[in-house]
């Protein structure tokens, strides 16, 4: 008798978790959302480890003009998580790979509109907003918020090098006569520049734009700044 009672007792909880768990399960599985877990809302990468992303400081303030021949400053992109890049629509060398990596990036946020990209051209005299107009409908840019800006020459090259720090300059030997570097920035909704740590606890300051780890590294990290 008690057995039986035992049994009873036992098919009334399987009875009553059925009945609470079974729509949530539906739900999750409707939501996409089986797949995710608590320790990677808090930003896991791929082998488990969970990520904290580094504040670094204010990102530098800019001001110049885009493809569409529209003022663009970084207050535009206040309240969004956005990559920032130095390049030239001429460049016949690490540029094209730059780009491919910041299409792969558009295309995996696209359509939020909390996300952004800011191209920032090194050679203003030739790249004019007609010129990065072309530039960006040839790459197949389909963002509204991918600004491919351009400016005076001497307040560009003080942006990258003194403001970010990320080396820009001119030179007759190198292909294109221009030398930059392949770096992106993450730039948070606060406007502040974050990053990851290296394997050695340092901040990596920039993300590689020309590696494929590197792309995967800031794909994983945009995704936790949009969360925040």
């Amino acid at each position: 008798m008690l057995k039986n009672k035992s049994y009873i007792g036992i098919s009334f909880i399987v009875l009553l978790f059925g009945i609470y768990a079974v729509p949530k399960i539906v739900n999750r599985i409707k939501n996409g959302d089986v797949v995710k877990n608590e320790r990677l809302d808090q930003g896991d990468n791929a082998s488990g480890e969970v990520i904290t992303l580094q504040t670094i400081g204010p990102a530098p303030t800019y001001k110049l003009t885009d493809q569409n021949g529209k003022t663009i400053t970084n207050e535009d992109y206040k309240g969004k998580v956005y990559v920032l890049e130095f390049f030239f629509s001429s460049c016949p060398t690490i540029c094209p790979r730059m780009n491919q990596s910041m299409l792969q990036i558009q295309n995996k946020f696209f359509g939020n509109p909390n996300f952004g990209i800011v191209s920032i051209s090194i050679d203003p005299e030739h790249d004019t907003p007609e010129v990065l107009k072309a530039h960006a409908e040839t790459l197949g840019v389909k963002s509204s918020n991918w600004h491919f800006l351009t400016g005076d020459k001497t307040y560009i090259f003080d942006l990258a090098n003194k403001g970010f720090n990320l080396y820009a300059g001119e030179n007759d030997k190198a292909s294109g006569g221009f030398e930059h570097s392949g770096l992106f920035a993450l730039i948070d909704k606060d406007g502040k520049i974050r990053c990851r740590k290296d394997e050695y606890g340092n901040p990596i300051l920039y993300y590689d734009g020309l590696d494929k780890k590197g792309v995967e590294a800031i794909q994983h990290d945009i995704a936790i700044l949009l969360r925040e």
